[in-house]
């Protein structure tokens, strides 16, 4: 059985957004100018990006990107969902004052690499359950040679390999066709897949919103 649903949207409750997708996807752009509209429209918003590097276990996944260190892949994955779970507390703080958390990558993130790296599916997601499930997931599809092209410098090693960037991609779209996700194609000018976005986002709003009376 699946956590409560949450009812937020068109009351003063929060809401939690993911974008996933492949680095250089437009993740981080799409998820500032989702923030950008919801303010315009008054409404209560913070951005988070996972892994966030500003914990102890952050930096530990920062250290380990760059070679530093030498971890399985069953390992990083826990350390990632770790970083989660640091920020667990938080995150239902800001959902219970009203909220919209828009998160760059989240949960499914653990599943797609962790997955690519012959890591179990089930595993990944039954080890998340406990965590603030998202009420709207983005996937942002690229292909893995146009992720290469839009970043030639400091790329990490999950970065420099095409062909696990492909697995990645296919979990990915396993997920999104499984949970019901909104896929976008981000090959597309940004403006027109931030519309595609506030679409979805909007009928979510006007889905949730109370009747009059």
């Amino acid at each position: 059985m699946g956590p409560p649903s949450r009812d937020r949207f068109g009351g003063t409750g929060g809401l939690l957004i993911a974008f996933e997708g492949l680095d250089q996807s437009g993740k981080q752009t799409q998820a500032e100018l989702l923030r950008d509209r919801l303010v315009e429209i008054g409404r209560l918003v913070r951005l988070l990006s996972f892994p966030a590097y500003d914990t102890a276990i952050g930096v530990e996944i920062g250290r380990a990107l760059l070679g530093d260190r030498e971890y399985g892949a069953d390992v990083m994955q826990l350390l990632y969902v770790a970083n989660r779970y640091e920020w667990k507390p938080q995150i239902e703080r800001e959902l219970d004052r009203g909220t919209i958390l828009i998160c760059d990558r989240y949960l499914a993130s653990s599943v797609a690499y962790g997955e690519a790296q012959g890591l179990d599916a089930a595993w990944l997601m039954d080890m998340q359950k406990h965590l603030p499930q998202p009420d709207i997931t983005f996937l942002l599809d690229i292909d893995p040679d146009v992720s290469a092209r839009r970043k030639t410098a400091d790329r990490d090693k999950y970065e420099r390999d095409l062909e696990l960037l492909e697995r990645v991609r296919n979990s990915y779209m396993r997920q999104a066709a499984s949970a019901g996700w909104t896929t976008l194609d981000a090959n597309r000018e940004r403006d027109v897949v931030a519309a595609d976005i506030w679409r979805a986002v909007s009928a979510r709003c006007d889905a949730a919103a109370p009747g009059p009376g």
